[in-house]
């Protein structure tokens, strides 16, 4: 369990040696794809574990860390959440593998690994480490699931982390210029031909490519949408957030052709899931 959030230290912009950051402003109590937590469950360290993190991701994407310790620091972030209850150590070694200061601002580096969502422009955020885990560990949790689609593509951080688990991963973003980072990202590290990138409505899923054994859904609606429970395959699991001013992460299975069971999980935060595209 993670300390409460607070305040938004982003939302002014951040600060690098190059002078002011694009990037910061934005990053809202609306908008921080985070989860809200009870107060004094705040995390702890453990050497050992990170030490057993550190000697099974031998295959670790990108080298470069722009002069932070990344993989000790991302070792430290995988321990935080394993304590908070994430013990599937496929999504724990994918966390670990794959370098999330990639895919934050220059100006936000140093903070990539902390416990927290951090802004990516366009009012959107990459979710917090704890939340990425989460959904994915809830859509594995039964079977692994061989095609899955993100919906809300971001900055391409989650789609890396799927990618490190599932053969087929589709990703779906609706503005264009986060678009276009996530495949700048996904192509940095080699990862563009294991993951599916389009651009587009993700409200509409990707109906040419369905069914998907898993769906996750990175913005919150008040509804999930109905062409996302038909897309998904008979057996398989989506997880969302869903609400407005309360959210909750729903679990959703789908049982038959005409019939899906619903589950509700913890109370996160979480961007707005809209439709159409933004240019």
């Amino acid at each position: 369990m993670r300390k409460p959030v607070n305040s938004f230290p982003f939302a002014t912009g951040t600060t690098n040696r190059f002078g002011r950051s694009r990037i910061g402003h934005g990053l809202t109590a609306r908008n921080s794809n985070t989860r809200i937590s009870p107060p004094g469950m705040g995390p702890r360290s453990s050497a050992s574990f990170e030490s057993k993190i550190l000697t099974e991701a031998t295959g670790t994407l990108g080298q470069g860390n722009l002069g932070l310790n990344s993989e000790r620091l991302r070792a430290q972030m995988v321990e935080r959440v394993r304590e908070q209850g994430i013990t599937d150590p496929r999504v724990l070694n994918a966390m670990m593998a794959v370098p999330r200061h990639y895919f934050v601002d220059q100006g936000l580096a140093s903070r990539a690994y902390e416990d927290a969502a951090l802004p990516i422009g366009f009012g959107q955020t990459i979710s917090q480490p704890w939340v990425v885990a989460r959904m994915i560990s809830a859509v594995c949790e039964e079977s692994l699931p061989k095609r899955v689609l993100e919906v809300g593509a971001g900055c391409g951080y989650q789609a890396a982390v799927l990618a490190q688990i599932v053969p087929e991963v589709y990703a779906i973003e609706r503005i264009r210029g986060l678009y276009d980072l996530a495949r700048d990202h996904l192509r940095t590290l080699k990862l563009n031909t294991r993951v599916r990138l389009s651009f587009g409505d993700g409200m509409l899923g990707l109906p040419k490519s369905a069914p998907f054994d898993a769906i996750v859904v990175a913005a919150a609606g008040l509804h999930i949408p109905q062409a996302l429970l038909d897309q998904l395959a008979v057996g398989g699991r989506l997880i969302a957030p869903e609400g407005t001013s309360a959210q909750r992460l729903v679990l959703i299975r789908r049982t038959s052709p005409t019939s899906w069971h619903r589950q509700e999980l913890e109370s996160v935060r979480f961007v707005p899931l809209r439709s159409g595209t933004q240019l």
